[in-house]
C-alpha cells in the first residue's frame, strides 16, 4: 500500500471485482471506469483469460477494478483456468459488481454464475451490486422486468443501470461505489492506470486484431507471446511476437492466401499500439502450431497463463 500521507484522513481504496457470464460487457465497462484501454473487447465469448486491474482515482478513494473471465461451464484445461481465475479474484474483494446484459432475460450461464458467486462468498461478508448492463436498448418497462429478473439470482446490496458502451450511468455507479470500500490508503501509486506487465498488454492488443478477424473456433484457440521488444530507439518500438495456434488448418486461416490475412491482422495490431505508445511502432509476427495447447497444462503455463494447483 501506497503511505496515507497527502491524502484525505478517511480516504477509501479497495478491489471491486467484475463478475458475470461472458460477453455482458464487463471489459467495456471497466475500459469505460478507468477512461483508458485496459482490457480488449469483442463481442465473442471468452474474451478475457487473465486477471485485469485497472484503477480509477477520485480525490477521496481509489477504486481498483478487477475484470475476470466470464463464468461458463469449462470444456478443456483453459476453460478450468478461466473459471478458476475468476472465482480466486473473489477472495480478495472489498465489492462486487454482478455485471449483467440487459437487453437479454436471464440465462442458464446468469444462473450458473450467480451460483459461483453465492458458492464462492456464501456469508455475504462482501457486498454485491447488480449492474444492469446496455440500459440503451432498454424501455421503461423493460427495465423494471430485467431488476426484478436479474435480482432474484442472487441477494444484492444495490442496482444500477448503466450502458458501458455510451459512458451512460458511470458516475452514479461510482458514487455507489465509493462509500462501500473501506478506509485506508491507496493500493498503487497516483497516476497508476494498470498493473499488468508491458508485454502482456502488448500480446492482448495483438490477441484482440486476431479475433477482430477470425470467426467460428479459431479466435478461442489462439495465443500470444511478445518474443522481443525494444524500446532503445527515441521513436520506435520494435516488437516480435508468435501467434499460436493449435492446428495446421487454423494457422492457414491466420496467414491467409498469399498473407494477406496476417498482414491484416499486423496492420490493425500496429495502429493500436503506435496509438497507446505514440510513436512508431515496427510489427513482426509469426504463426506457429502448439497442437492442443488448452488443453495441456504445461502448454499453457509456457504460454503465460500462471495455471495453479488448488
Amino acid at each position: 500500500m501506497v503511505p496515507l500521507e497527502g491524502f484525505p484522513a478517511r480516504f477509501r481504496s479497495g478491489f471491486v471485482v467484475l463478475w458475470g457470464r461472458p460477453n455482458v460487457g464487463k471489459s467495456t465497462l471497466l475500459n469505460a471506469l478507468v477512461g483508458e484501454k485496459t482490457a480488449i473487447v469483442s463481442p465473442k465469448p471468452q474474451t478475457t483469460r487473465n486477471r485485469i486491474v485497472g484503477i480509477v482515482e477520485k480525490p477521496e478513494a481509489q477504486i481498483v477494478l478487477v475484470d475476470t473471465p466470464g463464468i461458463h461451464r469449462p470444456r478443456h484445461q483453459l476453460g478450468n483456468y478461466l473459471v478458476a481465475e475468476a472465482k480466486r479474484c473473489l477472495k480478495e474483494a472489498d465489492l462486487i459488481l454482478f455485471v449483467v446484459d440487459g437487453s437479454v432475460p436471464p440465462g442458464e450461464e446468469d444462473r450458473l454464475a450467480a451460483g459461483a458467486l453465492s458458492e464462492v462468498v456464501p456469508d455475504r461478508s462482501v457486498p454485491v451490486f447488480l449492474v444492469i448492463n446496455k440500459k440503451d436498448r432498454l424501455t421503461e418497462g423493460t427495465r423494471a422486468q430485467r431488476k426484478e429478473g436479474y435480482r432474484a439470482l442472487i441477494p444484492v446490496q444495490e442496482i444500477v443501470f448503466v450502458s458501458a458502451l455510451y459512458g451512460d450511468g458511470l458516475e452514479d455507479l461510482v458514487s455507489s461505489i465509493v462509500p462501500s470500500l473501506p478506509e485506508g490508503p491507496p493500493y498503487y501509486p497516483p497516476g497508476t492506470v494498470m498493473d499488468q506487465p508491458e508485454k502482456f498488454l502488448i500480446s492482448e492488443r495483438i490477441r484482440e486484431a486476431v479475433v477482430h478477424f477470425t470467426r467460428e473456433e479459431v479466435p478461442h484457440a489462439v495465443a500470444v507471446l511478445v518474443d522481443d521488444l525494444d524500446q532503445t530507439k527515441e521513436d520506435l518500438v520494435s516488437i516480435r511476437a508468435t501467434i499460436y495456434v493449435e492446428k495446421e488448418s487454423q494457422k492457414g486461416i491466420i496467414i491467409g492466401e498469399g498473407g494477406r490475412m496476417l498482414k491484416q491482422i499486423g496492420t490493425l495490431a500496429r495502429q493500436d499500439l503506435e496509438n497507446w505508445f505514440g510513436k512508431k511502432v515496427f510489427l513482426k509476427l509469426w504463426v506457429k502450431v502448439a497442437p492442443n495447447w488448452r488443453k495441456d497444462p504445461m502448454a499453457l503455463v509456457r504460454l503465460g497463463y500462471k495455471v495453479r494447483k488448488g
